[in-house]
């Protein structure tokens, strides 16, 4: 996929990072999915990407912490964070983040976000 975005998902749950990765792909992504903080962390830092998607709830640490040290690192700060979470908006609006998608969500939600992004791409499904 020679010109697609790269996303980088942390997601603990697989179901939700399949969806993920398929809404995305849809909307020209190439996403690569973690199922730890710690993984996504190391994976965000060593190629920074072009998105990153970021699950509050995950089993080895607190999401906020993960979108707080992506935020303040160097080799991620200009990366676009995306909080995915079932929380209320409200909770999460004191994170560094672009933007939240609300779970459940589905393709529509995932083309919104896109086009609120406004990330350079290809094409985005809905266009």
């Amino acid at each position: 996929m020679g010109g697609a975005l790269r996303a980088v998902v942390i997601e603990d749950e697989e179901d939700l990072l399949d969806l993920l990765r398929g809404h995305l792909g849809r909307n020209g992504c190439e996403v690569s999915g973690y199922g730890t903080a710690e993984e996504g962390i190391a994976a965000a830092r060593a190629d920074p990407p072009d998105l990153i998607v970021v699950d509050v709830l995950l089993p080895d640490r607190d999401g906020r912490e993960v979108i707080r040290l992506l935020h303040d690192d160097p080799r991620t700060a200009a990366c676009p964070i995306v909080v995915c979470s079932v929380l209320d908006a409200d909770d999460l609006d004191d994170l560094p983040t672009a933007a939240v998608l609300a779970k459940p969500f589905g393709k529509a939600d995932v083309a919104e976000l896109m086009r609120r992004l406004a990330l350079p791409r290809a094409e985005v499904e809905g266009n």
